[in-house]
């Protein structure tokens, strides 16, 4: 499950010392060896290794050899994508059921997107009934179980042929995660209102 991953991310940030790497990597214009590193912190490189590990397994930094020597990069772009994820859970979470009105235009949505057998007519164009008709299609997926790409295809076709599309859409507006073909169903405070 995402969340999973964000409550792994801020355990690993959770040290003085791999703070201090993530500065030390992103102050500098090249990349650093660990023995590079462990230098300039004053520890001892296997503490780096340590630490290194740790911050591969959030994808925080990444490595390349040259030679006999490994050097360590900072992975920008996955500091963002979890610093953002807390900011996405945060948002989402508290606010109250829905009113009588927004119910009212769901269900409006619904009936002039979905044929009598339950199947779309067309995925709409407008973000907002996107969105609801996405919900409507994810409904039916458990929380927590883990499903293969094939299973979602299925899933998918029952209500629309572009099975591809609907995927992807279930992953760039968090209703679903995916790590090596395996889909899950992100709990309904990560998904893009």
């Amino acid at each position: 499950m995402q969340l999973d991953k964000l409550v792994n991310f801020y355990k690993v940030m959770g040290d003085k010392t791999r703070i201090k790497l993530l500065v030390l990597l992103a102050s500098e214009e090249n990349p650093l060896s660990g023995q590079e590193l462990a230098e300039r912190l004053g520890v001892k490189p296997p503490t780096i290794s340590h630490h290194i590990s740790k911050l591969k397994e959030i994808s925080a930094v990444y490595e390349r050899r040259e030679k006999n020597t490994v050097y360590y990069y900072l992975n920008q772009k996955a500091l963002e994508v979890h610093h953002d994820g807390l900011f996405v859970v945060l948002s989402r979470s508290g606010k109250g059921e829905k009113s009588m009105d927004e119910l009212k235009e769901r269900e409006q949505i619904l009936q002039n997107f979905l044929k009598q057998d339950g199947t779309l007519k067309t995925i709409p164009a407008q973000r907002k009934k996107k969105l609801i008709i996405f919900e409507h299609i994810v409904k039916d997926l458990e929380l927590g179980k883990k499903y293969s790409e094939k299973e979602i295809n299925e899933h998918i076709k029952l209500f629309h042929e572009d099975y591809a599309t609907i995927r992807r859409e279930f992953i760039i507006n968090h209703y679903m995660y995916r790590e090596a073909g395996i889909y899950e169903l992100n709990p309904r405070e990560m998904w893009v209102k």
